[in-house]
């Protein structure tokens, strides 16, 4: 039986002729859901009952501070909504550096295992970094955003390292 690190192509399996399958169009294709769907703050609008569809990047600066006035939500809530807006904006932002890294490092033949290892890294510093930029309202709980924005940004630019070396030894 494989370990999870063997499933997840984090570990060379064991047996021979077999290799450590690389994931980065998986990585790729879940980055694109996280951004453009998770983290779309047009859930929590229509969740709060603020979403108009005729121009939704519009809503939080038109209509937020008098759904707040009119009582419809708290101020906590509109600003909640507020960061949702900015944890996606970076999202889409870091998705580019990301795609590139995944692509750099596969073309130039980096081991499988340790693009997946990237890839699993950015995941759950992504994961946490969205988390934290939408629920933490808090300065000392938004340096762990910070953190998990490093961490994340650091696993791509590790992945262009390596496929930098890769090239350059050709």
């Amino acid at each position: 039986m494989a370990s999870l690190a063997t499933l997840l192509g984090l570990h060379t399996p064991s047996l021979p002729n077999l290799t450590t399958p690389n994931y980065a169009p998986a990585y790729i294709g879940l980055h694109f859901v996280l951004a453009y769907l998770v983290l779309a703050p047009r859930h929590l609008k229509q969740i709060y009952g603020i979403d108009h569809n005729v121009s939704p990047r519009e809503d939080l600066a038109k209509y937020g501070d008098a759904a707040v006035e009119a009582g419809k939500i708290t101020a906590t809530q509109l600003a909640m909504m507020r960061r949702n807006e900015s944890a996606q904006a970076n999202a889409i932002e870091n998705y580019t550096l990301f795609v590139a890294a995944m692509a750099f490092a596969t073309v130039a033949g980096v081991e499988g295992e340790l693009v997946n290892r990237a890839g699993l890294l950015y995941t759950l510093a992504r994961v946490g970094y969205g988390v934290a930029y939408v629920f933490a309202d808090q300065l000392e709980w938004s340096v762990l955003r910070s953190g998990a924005w490093w961490v994340g940004n650091g696993s791509c630019l590790w992945m262009l390292y390596r496929a930098a070396g890769r090239l350059n030894v050709r």
